[in-house]
């Protein structure tokens, strides 16, 4: 008899532990082909620099600059846009959430650079969470995988605190990894940071109005450099990029 209840106990808590599942996974709304807002999300920042790697910047730095051009085109094709950090500093996780949660009819981006001890390893990946977020995740893989010479590491699932509590579609963005020389190296180039947004946003873009109705500049106006960078081009980065 002991036995019989014991095994009921355990059903009956498996059970349970499958009905919280159901309850994350449906309390996501899938405004991925409606939303009206983008939240951008900025990885890292203040005393929190990310990947520090020698071929490139602090991740803090460089995420940033990508998730502020990132967050200017989506305003130019019309998207309103929240940004979780527009400078230097450190957001809690559960902040980022409450400023991702708060917003009504959205999607969430996060914009991150990679790091490993294996300076070879290379390439984008983007994460998801919910299933509502998988065509936004698949989207942006695919338009970043179409920048010339770069690698796709695939799309995968991921139990970020920043996916996984998310009421909405919510995608992180792997733009590359600072710890490997070319990438790391074209991390520093504020052209190809544009170029990294640029990517996203039109398959954000495209995510909400349909394929081809993106209009990304045909060349890099100057004036699309933060005031920080010199006028012959440089990095776009702060003078202090390189340091902790």
């Amino acid at each position: 008899m002991l036995r019989q209840v014991t095994r009921l106990l355990a059903i009956a808590f498996f059970a349970s532990l499958a009905a919280c599942s159901t309850v994350t996974t449906t309390g996501v709304k899938n405004t991925s082909k409606t939303f009206n807002t983008v939240v951008v999300d900025a990885g890292h920042g203040g005393k929190d620099s990310g990947a520090y790697r020698r071929y490139g910047p602090a991740e803090k730095i460089v995420a940033l600059d990508v998730a502020q051009r990132l967050n200017r085109k989506l305003r130019e094709s019309q998207l309103k846009t929240v940004m979780t950090r527009s400078s230097d500093v450190f957001i809690e996780l559960n902040d980022r959430v409450a400023i991702e949660n708060a917003q009504k009819n959205a999607i969430f981006v996060s914009i991150h650079f990679n790091d490993s001890r294996r300076r070879g390893i290379r390439g984008f990946e983007t994460y998801y969470h919910s299933g509502a977020s998988s065509d936004l995740a698949n989207s942006i893989q695919q338009k970043l995988a179409t920048i010339p010479h770069s690698a796709s590491r695939g799309v995968h699932t991921a139990n970020f605190r920043v996916l996984r509590l998310a009421n909405c579609p919510a995608v992180l963005v792997e733009c590359g990894f600072l710890s490997n020389r070319n990438e790391g190296g074209q991390a520093r180039d504020w052209e190809y940071r544009e170029l990294l947004a640029d990517r996203i946003a039109e398959a954000i873009v495209e995510q909400r109005f349909g394929s081809g109705v993106y209009r990304g500049s045909t060349q890099v106006a100057a004036e699309s450099q933060p005031q920080s960078a010199s006028p012959s081009g440089g990095t776009g980065l702060t003078p202090n990029a390189g340091h902790r």
